[in-house]
């Protein structure tokens, strides 16, 4: 009996030994998702742009095939530049024939100044000689009284300053008609500001009629060829720029605790999860769409599913991490990835 109760406390030791090991396992394992948060809730992500013509046309040539990589400044297509020409020809044109216009008209113009200007010395003439005129008379006709001149004079002296001073109104007359006459160019000097603006206009439209690529990137959703006519403003395909590559992890709030821009950070895809690629918090989200307020929040905020409704889930808010150096042949936008953020191995601060 002895023996028997001997041996029945040896056998609990080993039980208590695997519990205790649990215990602190499991409290390492916590402590260490409390210091690395961790989330299989990720992928890849880089910014993407609508490839949109800016004028209509057809596609007259298409430089890329879908998947393609592009670099910064290459050709994708060329619309029609034709009708595109003819506009900036027409423009050119019209410009010529307007400046010939206007050297013209300003030699008219010309003309008349000098015309005006030649009538108002007519009129300071017949100013000047109504004035002696009238002078005259008025010296005349005291001497009519003393004998020293007769009336047929003093006739003559009247009749000649009215004649004078009719002289000066019709000199006066005449210069009001050749003022009048005297136009300008300023209404074609304004057709002819119409007309610039029409051939940048033209040349604009030209230089649009040739697509080439904004920034180093990879051609996706091409689905057009050569012929089709393209629409200003309508999506023709996309390009991802591949200069800045994300991961965008969902992280519980819980984890976010001394987290922010420039924390360290781990991510693999699950296309290749011996590679390793270290990064950065670029951003936090600020903003979710909440199931249960019943509220669509305006911007297009992202909206992640709880996985449980009948217990408190702590929400998940999108961590954008920035990736150093990735692998340009393995990163494709929506690739699952793992995402491990390391908080306490110092900030670095922003890092853009």
């Amino acid at each position: 009996m002895t023996t028997t109760a001997g041996k029945a406390p040896s056998r609990k030791w080993p039980a208590i030994v695997l519990v205790v090991v649990t215990v602190l396992l499991l409290i390492f394992v916590i402590r260490l998702l409390d210091r690395a948060p961790r989330t299989d809730d990720a992928y890849a992500y880089a910014d993407t742009i609508d490839v949109v013509p800016e004028v209509n046309g057809r596609i007259v040539e298409l430089a890329v095939h879908d998947n393609q990589a592009v670099k910064q400044g290459d050709l994708l297509f060329r619309i029609d530049p034709r009708p595109y020409q003819d506009a900036l020809a027409r423009g050119n044109a019209s410009l010529v024939a307007l400046d010939r216009q206007i050297e013209l008209t300003q030699r008219t113009v010309n003309a008349q100044q000098y015309n005006a200007q030649s009538v108002r010395a007519s009129v300071e003439r017949a100013r000047a000689a109504a004035g002696q005129a009238s002078d005259t008379l008025n010296r005349m006709k005291p001497l009519l009284s003393q004998g020293y001149v007769s009336a047929e004079d003093v006739d003559r002296a009247r009749t000649a300053q009215r004649a004078t001073q009719a002289e000066l109104s019709a000199a006066q007359l005449q210069a009001q008609q050749a003022a009048a006459a005297v136009s300008g160019v300023d209404a074609l000097v304004a057709q002819r500001a119409v007309v610039m603006a029409e051939i940048a206009i033209a040349e604009l439209n030209l230089e649009f009629a040739t697509v080439r690529a904004p920034f180093e990137g990879r051609i996706v959703s091409l689905k057009t060829s050569t012929g089709q006519f393209a629409s200003a403003l309508k999506p023709v395909f996309t390009l991802i720029d591949t200069r800045r590559w994300y991961v965008v992890a969902n992280f519980r709030e819980t984890e976010l605790k001394g987290v922010r821009s420039g924390t360290p950070a781990t991510v693999y895809l699950m296309s290749d999860t011996s590679q390793r690629f270290e990064g950065a918090v670029d951003s936090i989200s600020y903003g979710i769409a909440s199931d249960e307020s019943g509220l669509a929040l305006p911007g297009g905020l992202p909206r992640i599913q709880r996985t449980l409704n009948w217990v408190h889930v702590s929400q998940r808010f999108p961590v954008k991490i920035r990736v150093d150096h990735p692998n340009p042949e393995l990163f494709r936008v929506g690739t699952s990835a793992v995402a491990v953020l390391h908080p306490g191995r110092g900030n670095d601060g922003d890092r853009h």
